[in-house]
């Protein structure tokens, strides 16, 4: 349905564009492919390894872990949304991509990036709540609330990315099909159309004013009330736990915020072709590779659940093995 009104309603219908990736230099694709195929396989199985943990096991049954699984799915949705079709131009003569594949991937895209604002500023909330609330955090966020917020995340995302996507696709595209980037994303195809993009320059930041800058300023209040939360408490090892179970969570916002923001709500006139890519490939695939990492590291919970499953994997493998060879 969605294809049909952008046929219909684009001037100059183009029927596929040519993404030109990362580099036309040879060697530099056989190493990009490698690199970028290792960093795919490490952000499935972080981030899955992460799911995984916090299906298995009772004491990760929390609202914290569950928007933090949330997250981690949204990472390998995320990325998959990029690099799959990546790999595939980094290695193939045929760099094209159609219209339709154009517009699902920077509409999955869009909706996802801005699913991970508003889940990292709920998460926020949810620490604001456990520790300037203790005593009413079970009732507070109890899980039709956890559910509800979530869904309304995802909910939000997803149209808000329908109506930027939409009128994306229907400028007319006469100067180029050559799309200066490694996937489609909204500022590289904008600077492809011949007519007057204000509209779309107006919903983009729209959009980041409202998702991207809204979410930001909740967390800044959540842990400012938080702060004054700690500041307050005498006791400095209740100050060190509750320090700590922010900590991974304002180190993860303050790289994406700061680069989502920097890609969308900036100038026009400062946008590069070079320096899109980089920015692009921090947060499409840098972050969600270090989300689970910087999430594991630093969180006991996470690691003795993993200590805990492949010890109790490793014992019954022996187990099995003796037994066999009796």
């Amino acid at each position: 349905m969605l294809i049909n009104v952008l046929e219909s309603t684009n001037q100059t219908f183009v029927r596929n564009f040519i993404l030109l990736g990362l580099s036309n230099i040879c060697r530099l694709k056989i190493l990009f492919f490698l690199l970028f195929s290792l960093m795919y396989m490490l952000i499935l199985s972080g981030n899955l390894l992460l799911i995984l943990m916090v299906r298995l096991h009772y004491q990760l049954q929390t609202p914290m872990y569950f928007f933090l699984s949330n997250l981690s799915f949204i990472d390998i949705c995320f990325c998959s949304t990029v690099v799959p079709k990546m790999l595939a131009n980094t290695i193939s003569r045929n760099q094209s991509i159609s219209l339709w594949g154009c517009a699902s991937q920077m509409y999955f895209h869009l909706a996802l990036g801005a699913t991970e604002c508003l889940i990292l500023a709920v998460m926020a909330y949810d620490r604001y709540t456990a520790i300037c609330k203790p005593l009413q955090y079970t009732i507070i966020m109890d899980r039709k609330l956890c559910l509800w917020l979530s869904a309304t995340c995802w909910v939000i995302s997803f149209v808000d990315s329908f109506i930027l996507t939409f009128l994306t696709f229907q400028l007319p595209y006469c100067r180029s099909n050559h799309i200066s980037h490694f996937f489609c994303e909204m500022p590289p195809l904008l600077r492809l159309s011949c007519s007057d993009i204000w509209i779309n320059e107006l919903a983009e930041y729209i959009s980041g004013v409202l998702i991207a800058l809204g979410s930001c300023l909740l967390i800044f209040g959540s842990y400012f009330c938080i702060a004054l939360t700690v500041l307050k408490n005498q006791s400095t090892k209740e100050r060190q736990k509750a320090l700590s179970t922010c900590a991974s969570h304002i180190s993860v916002v303050s790289i994406y915020y700061g680069t989502v923001m920097f890609m969308h709500l900036r100038p026009r006139s400062s946008y590069s072709s070079e320096q899109d890519r980089i920015v692009s490939i921090l947060y499409t695939v840098i972050i969600p590779l270090l989300n689970p990492i910087i999430y594991s590291i630093r969180n006991k919970d996470i690691k003795g659940s993993v200590k805990k499953t492949f010890c109790v994997r490793t014992l019954k493998s022996l187990n099995t093995f003796f037994f066999l060879n009796k």
